[in-house]
């Protein structure tokens, strides 16, 4: 059995597909984004509200609190074990996300790179608390521009690519993957760019009305030196505007900027997939439904 895995860029409609296919098939659904796996942050990372949570199990959502770490390498030990416990019941396992690292992480094996440096890692957040990300991502590029695409422009990713090339010559990418556990079988979403900007449009409009202000200001309350808000689209520019150095109206314009650029790297991203199937037409429900119940229904 191949797992099946619905990638797309953020507000191209993962989250409805998936739902749709859960009431066609007996899928649970695991989730394959960075930001969702916090606790706490709903608003800003789109979650699924309660009645979407009602349709079908959901995993890897809230599975640790803002203020702790968690790895790719976490991510793949906790999706694996899931697969393994759905397969058991007899119910099939969706992955579901935009982040491209954990996905490829599944599908190509994880890097044996070196534990994390935490001394090393606090000074490049101290870089970036003082200086903002680009001398960082100036370091990675001059080193590996390669591995400086992979990371997205992700503080966290780059601090930790350059951690590790500061202690070992080599780049993240240049180490080589563990050999993985399930064979996959994708489904890639690249709308078009007018739609998907649109989409981005009103799903941000829609995060200022279910009130992200409020919980933005309660995490920041909660946990004053939170870098994983900090860092976050959605997040940062409101705690730009909750200190004063900003207006809201700036705010919001910077937090669908920072999304569509976010689109834009994510679709770059996927299109490098291999062995999976690209739609680019999202505006016949029924149709891309169609499609996905057969490519998943199909054996592979």
């Amino acid at each position: 059995m191949r797992i099946p895995i619905l990638a797309a860029p953020t507000a191209s409609g993962k989250t409805a597909l998936s739902l749709a296919l859960a009431e066609k098939l007996p899928i649970e659904i695991i989730s394959a984004d960075a930001m969702m796996v916090y606790k706490e942050m709903n608003i800003g990372t789109a979650k699924p509200d309660a009645k979407e949570l009602a349709i079908t199990p959901h995993h890897l959502i809230d599975v640790v609190g803002p203020e702790q770490e968690f790895s790719v390498v976490d991510y793949v030990k906790l999706a694996e074990s899931k697969i393994t416990e759905i397969v058991q019941r007899g119910n099939i396992p969706l992955i579901v996300g935009g982040t491209g690292f954990y996905i490829k992480a599944l599908t190509d094996g994880l890097p044996t790179t070196p534990k994390v440096d935490k001394e090393l890692q606090a000074e490049l957040w101290e870089v970036f608390e003082r200086d903002g990300l680009e001398p960082i991502q100036a370091e990675l590029e001059k080193h590996s521009p390669v591995e400086a695409i992979r990371c997205q422009r992700n503080p966290r990713r780059v601090i930790r690519a350059v951690e590790i090339i500061r202690r070992t010559g080599k780049a993240p990418n240049e180490f080589v993957n563990t050999k993985a556990t399930f064979k996959y079988n994708k489904i890639i979403l690249l709308p078009e760019r007018e739609i998907l900007q649109m989409r981005i449009i009103k799903r941000s409009q829609k995060m200022f009305a279910d009130g992200l202000v409020a919980e933005v200001a309660a995490l920041i309350a909660k946990y004053p030196k939170l870098a994983t808000a900090r860092q976050a689209i959605g997040y940062k520019e409101v705690i730009a505007y909750l200190e004063d150095k900003c207006s809201l109206e700036a705010a919001k314009e910077q937090i669908i900027i920072a999304t569509r650029q976010y689109a834009k790297r994510q679709q770059t991203w996927f299109k490098r997939e291999k062995d999976a199937l690209f739609i680019t037409d999202i505006s016949d429900n029924e149709q891309l439904l169609e499609v996905a119940l057969d490519r998943f229904s199909a054996k592979r």
